[in-house]
């Protein structure tokens, strides 16, 4: 019989199988190897040009000839599905996947098996919409577009929102700033005071009791709800519009727009006052503002803890 030998007693084996020398201190080798494997990746280095050129070009070519020309069908969740949103998603996925092979892909149109697959991997993933705004697409109502973030270690930390209609495209990278068509965006801390302002609101997402208390008091100026959840995202990071709620979004829905308010200088929680962004497939709902005075003044009033 074979008998292996331990390492001995002050030695420690290595996560590459070698032994360093204990003493009675743990081994610095191994507190160095132990540190890089718990630090956070860096994010990774893809350039947002032409990236945002591919969703510009498939937005244009798959979306717009068939804007007004198109026929739909109903998912099991009751949502429309055109040959649009598929013709987006194959693209976009087929060319992401040509030149960032590395990162996983995640799709609205996609089993909920898939997503939460590539979800549980941690790795890496594209996470896209890629017709946010179907009913209006359908109905030829001008107001949808496509909607891409890049989500690492659990946070969006790139994100484009494009609006083939009016040619703009409103993107961010984390810690950089956001950008409408390359001009930077820029929010100021005041805003009307919330009884002037515009509120964007979905009332059929909401709860009974809230939805009631605000059709009651109407706290705003006036109110609007447009049906792209990405685009209006991208409208309050342009400061369009003074207040946000709604009751509850889709990962896709709020990668890319949270990201690109937030580095606008705008706010936005959940009616629990938590991060609206979580890397999961439960909704979320959305409080938002791109002035911070509105922000805190639309909070006291809906109640939502700070």
């Amino acid at each position: 019989m074979i008998h292996k030998n331990p390492a001995p007693k002050d030695t420690t084996v290595t996560p590459r199988g070698g032994t360093v020398d204990c003493g009675t201190d743990p081994p610095a080798a191994l507190v160095a190897y132990s540190a890089l494997a718990i630090r956070p990746r860096p994010p990774m280095p893809i350039d947002l040009t032409p990236l945002a050129d591919l969703v510009r070009e498939a937005a244009r070519d798959e979306l717009l000839p068939r804007f007004c020309h198109i026929c739909y069908e109903l998912k099991a969740d009751g949502s429309m599905l055109t040959e649009a949103d598929l013709a987006v998603n194959r693209r976009l996925r087929v060319e992401l996947a040509a030149r960032h092979p590395q990162v996983r892909f995640l799709s609205e149109e996609m089993s909920a098996a898939e997503q939460q697959a590539i979800l549980d991997s941690g790795r890496p993933c594209w996470c896209l919409d890629p017709l946010d705004g179907t009913s209006n697409f359908v109905a030829g109502i001008p107001y949808f577009g496509v909607s891409l973030a890049l989500i690492e270690d659990g946070q969006p930390t790139l994100g484009i929102i494009y609006d083939p209609n009016r040619d703009e495209l409103f993107s961010a990278r984390a810690g950089q700033g956001a950008a409408l068509n390359g001009q930077p965006l820029r929010l100021p801390v005041q805003g009307l005071p919330l009884q002037n302002g515009i509120a964007m609101v979905d009332l059929k997402r909401l709860d009974r009791a809230l939805r009631n208390r605000i059709l009651d008091q109407q706290p705003f100026g006036s109110q609007r709800n447009f049906g792209s959840c990405a685009l209006e995202w991208g409208w309050l990071a342009a400061g369009r519009g003074h207040a946000y709620l709604h009751g509850g979004q889709k990962l896709w829905d709020i990668a890319a727009g949270v990201l690109i308010l937030q580095e606008a200088g705008g706010h936005a929680c959940t009616l629990h006052g938590e991060p609206v962004f979580r890397a999961s497939l439960t909704p979320r709902s959305a409080v938002a503002s791109p002035y911070e005075s509105v922000f805190a003044e639309w909070c006291d009033w809906l109640g939502v803890p700070r």
